[in-house]
């Protein structure tokens, strides 16, 4: 099969090399892939930024969301069938998105939602299962508590405030003017122009901060927090929490939470919680997603669609950082 492939941590474009067409496991699916989304992980990944925690062997088939047809099954399967339309986003250890075909354990793939295209429906896994684990899972949101969600126009932000509104927060967020009619229409109800206003001069008593930008951002996040409040970001720095949590070797415990020391002393000074978030594969979250979609509570937000072929041009259009919402890579 075709796929888009990196034989070492590289600045550079993705190869297209033929490769083995992937087995299928006992509790696998194979999958006809139709369409991939492109995520800021794949670049992250690709030029080795988190190799430490994530130590991929080469080559290695970039990508992280889904959707497309199921067209074998394992002896194992239980709740899929040859000819089902599902998406996912695959388990770390486990991507390859960027290619024709992909096998993902059933456990981390959800049927697709019936009023969503296959390009609508591969924009939405890594960022929906993102908010959902940030804004559910950490943050237990409740309703009329108050959120700031950074980089709103984003792909994680726009997901994240249509699911945040759903749990019945008010949702400040921060993106260039021109961004603020779509934004007030997914639900966003503090509109800040990041290029002309300062957020931490304006918020105040907050009880989440969503942070998905550089460390000095979330350090002004912090004082915008009411005490006990939360901070959770899923741009860095990871945590020894974190580290633990996904077993790494005991020098990267110890690395990471040298990187992290700054911003837990900061927080814990205030009175707020830090944490960081690296998402994880969930099928059965991504079936309450679909729910919310079929619902209409949530709409996935696409911003472009290349052809298979130009999967670097889409990467390069994502790593500019441009985007309104997801940027998606067309199969079939």
């Amino acid at each position: 099969m075709k796929a888009f492939i990196i034989n070492k941590y590289t600045k550079h474009g993705l190869q297209l090399a033929d490769v083995p067409t992937p087995e299928v496991g006992d509790n696998e699916v194979l999958l006809e892939i139709y369409a991939a989304s492109v995520n800021l992980l794949d670049k992250k990944i690709k030029t080795g930024e988190f190799k430490l925690i994530l130590p991929y062997k080469m080559p290695l088939i970039l990508g992280h969301d889904v959707a497309g047809v199921i067209i074998q099954v394992g002896k194992n399967v239980k709740y899929f069938k040859i000819g089902d339309e599902v998406y996912s986003r695959p388990s770390d250890f486990a991507i390859g998105t960027f290619a024709e075909f992909i096998s993902i354990n059933e456990r981390d793939v959800a049927l697709k939602p019936k009023n969503l295209s296959m390009e609508e429906a591969a924009s939405v896994p890594l960022v929906a299962l993102t908010a959902w684990q940030a804004l559910v899972e950490k943050a237990n949101l409740k309703k009329g508590q108050k959120v700031f969600i950074q980089a709103g126009s984003g792909g994680v932000g726009t997901v994240a405030i249509q699911l945040a509104k759903h749990l019945g927060a008010t949702v400040a967020t921060t993106a260039s003017e021109k961004s603020f009619g779509m934004l007030k229409d997914l639900g966003a109800d503090v509109l800040i122009d990041y290029k002309k206003q300062d957020f931490e001069a304006i918020l105040k008593d907050y009880d989440v901060v969503l942070n998905s930008q550089d460390n000095q951002t979330l350090e002004k996040s912090l004082t915008i927090l009411k005490p006990g409040g939360k901070a959770i970001s899923i741009s860095g720095p990871p945590t020894s929490d974190f580290a633990k949590a996904i077993g790494t070797p005991w020098f990267v415990k110890v690395l990471l939470s040298l990187l992290s020391s700054g911003i837990r002393r900061k927080a814990k000074k205030l009175g707020v919680d830090y944490s960081f978030l690296f998402m994880k594969a969930d099928g059965k979250q991504l079936r309450e997603i679909s729910d919310l979609i079929e619902q209409q509570v949530i709409r996935p937000v696409v911003d472009k669609v290349f052809p298979f072929e130009q999967t670097n041009e889409a990467l390069e259009y994502v790593e500019r950082g441009r985007a309104k919402g997801k940027v998606v890579v067309k199969m079939k």
